[in-house]
This record gives C-alpha cells, structure tokens and sequence, in this order.
C-alpha cells in the first residue's frame, strides 16, 4: 500500500479552513479537481458520521467519494475513511491544519492507496484541490 503527503501553506487561520473543509455550503465552492465541479456535499460532523461529496466532470461524469469520520479535532485535525463509489477499497485520509507564520500549512495524509496509477491522480487531485481552498479562505490581511 503506497502512503501520498501533500502540504500547501494557506493565508488563513486554522479556523477559517476546518470550517470550509467540513461545511457542505463552503466544501461545495472549492472541492474537486480542475476539470470537475463539486454538484453536492453532505456532511454528518461527528465521529462515526459519513460524508458524501460529487465531483461532476465536464463530460457529465458524477464520481462519488464517501467515507465516516474516525477524528474530529477541530479545528486542527480530521481524520476520515475515503472510497470512490462503488468500486475502490478503503482508503484512510487524515488532515491536519497547522498554524504557521503568514497562514495555516494543511497536511493532507492518504494512507492505502493501492498503485501508483491512483496516487498519481489523487495527488494531482489533491493539488488542485488545496489550490481552490486557497482561492476561497486565503485572507490578504494576514501577516506573511
């Protein structure tokens, strides 16, 4: 199994992005890679609660990822089990929201993954992702 780490430095505070990681109105606006949108968010935050997030894609695709929260600490960690519908196995994402100089550096963690073939798209994935997080919570008054 093949563990993926990525990190990016927000201008935000660790409160602002567990807010709009775990709120389906603030999820729904940055979630998804590039070439898709996020079309729906549910969240039930409490441990043992699932999630369920759509990516639609330009060709009309619909890509569900769902999973159940194991860690809730806001609002620096979450820690969550993670399943493209219906096929792949379990795989476990954690996330960590750092405070840091000039921002919040989040550590996303995905644990399990099965080839290099998915680590690549989840990585490219996540990347784009935590660039739309930026774009949404990034906060120009911050310090740098």
């Amino acid at each position: 199994m093949i563990t993926l780490v990525i990190r990016k430095r927000i201008r935000a505070t660790p409160e602002r992005l567990f807010d709009a990681w775990t709120q389906p109105t603030q999820l729904r606006q940055w979630w998804g890679p590039d070439d898709a949108e996020c079309a729906d968010a549910q969240v039930d935050l409490r441990v043992g609660g699932q999630y369920r997030i759509a990516n639609r894609f330009r060709d009309g695709r619909v890509v569900w990822i769902t999973g159940q929260f194991e860690v809730i600490e806001p609002p620096h960690r979450l820690e969550y089990t993670w399943r493209v519908e219906p096929h792949t196995a379990w795989e476990r994402v954690s996330v960590r929201f750092e405070r840091s100089r000039g921002g919040t550096d989040v550590v996303v963690t995905h644990e399990r993954i099965a080839d290099e073939r998915t680590r690549d798209t989840h990585e490219q994935g996540w990347r784009e992702c935590l660039d739309g997080l930026a774009a949404l919570a990034s906060d120009p008054l911050l310090p740098v």
